[in-house]
């Protein structure tokens, strides 16, 4: 149990480095491009185009993606857990912020979400 509460702080301080870094550059970039459907939120936690959406978000996409790795490497080696498992604790917590609308994927399905 200690193990799995000191992995979500771990996690929780990295989102709020994230959020540092990523908020004076990104944030209403991220937000525009989640909010006009360019870019979506996957269950790995990274971000991807939705279906039908245009190529405007892909440079936002591809940054991104590259400092949550990064900040993901960290935190797996850190807590001794795969990268994967911190993706998806992480995803957990970036869609329970996510306004209704946003585009998901889930299990390999996109789905807009509804709360």
């Amino acid at each position: 149990m200690k193990t799995i509460q000191k992995i979500l702080v771990t996690i929780s301080i990295a989102m709020m480095i994230l959020t540092g870094i990523t908020a004076p550059l990104f944030a209403l970039d991220l937000e525009t491009a989640r909010a006009t459907g360019v870019a979506g939120e996957v269950d790995n936690g990274l971000l991807a185009q939705p279906p039908g959406a245009s190529n405007d978000g892909k440079e936002l996409i591809t940054k991104i993606n590259n400092e949550r790795r990064a900040e993901y490497a960290k935190v797996a080696a850190a807590n001794n857990v795969t990268l994967d498992a911190v993706g998806t604790m992480m995803s957990q917590k970036i869609y329970a912020r996510l306004p209704a609308g946003t585009w998901v994927q889930i299990q390999g399905k996109w789905i807009k979400k509804s709360r």
